[in-house]
């Protein structure tokens, strides 16, 4: 249900970096493949520098229906992910837990969602105690469809 290609569309986070850079976010894609009926792939899209970049990722199942792990380098780089809520056709939502901070990220089928998706997008933000001013939005066009090999990071953003 989750593969295929999604448009980040919105995230919510306290990330510094991301305050710091909100002026110069740029499209991003990612291509989910369902690998072994369980694990998920997931490739990134996006430009730095002006270049196309993909980053790939491997997440496995956790103990949940919905849940996934990306384990990273050393023990406190984990990422713990959750589907929050999801129409298959036309949007995710999809939290992303590592250690005390947590993320909440709105991909769509197009990069354009609908008002009532939207508001379920800002619902979810609230009641993680999150908040419009650490709310982004990405521009819906300039985006990458592929990266070459040169441009390819395994592993995390």
């Amino acid at each position: 249900q989750l593969s295929g290609k999604w448009f980040l569309v919105g995230m919510a986070s306290r990330c510094s970096y991301l305050a710091e850079h909100s002026h110069q976010l740029e499209a991003t894609t990612v291509t989910v493949t369902v690998l072994d009926g369980q694990s998920l792939a997931i490739s990134t899209f996006r430009k730095l520098d002006r270049m196309c970049w993909e980053i790939r990722q491997h997440y496995l199942p956790a103990q949940a229906p919905g849940r996934f792990l990306l384990k990273g380098e050393g023990h406190c780089s984990k990422v713990d992910m959750v589907v929050g809520e999801a129409d298959p056709s036309s949007f995710i939502i999809l939290y992303y837990q590592k250690g005390r901070s947590i993320s909440v990220k709105l991909y769509g089928r197009t990069s354009l969602v609908s008002d009532a998706v939207m508001d379920k997008f800002e619902q979810r933000v609230r009641a993680v105690g999150l908040s419009e001013d650490v709310t982004y939005y990405f521009p819906t066009y300039g985006f990458c469809d592929s990266a070459d090999e040169f441009h390819v990071l395994d592993g995390e953003l």
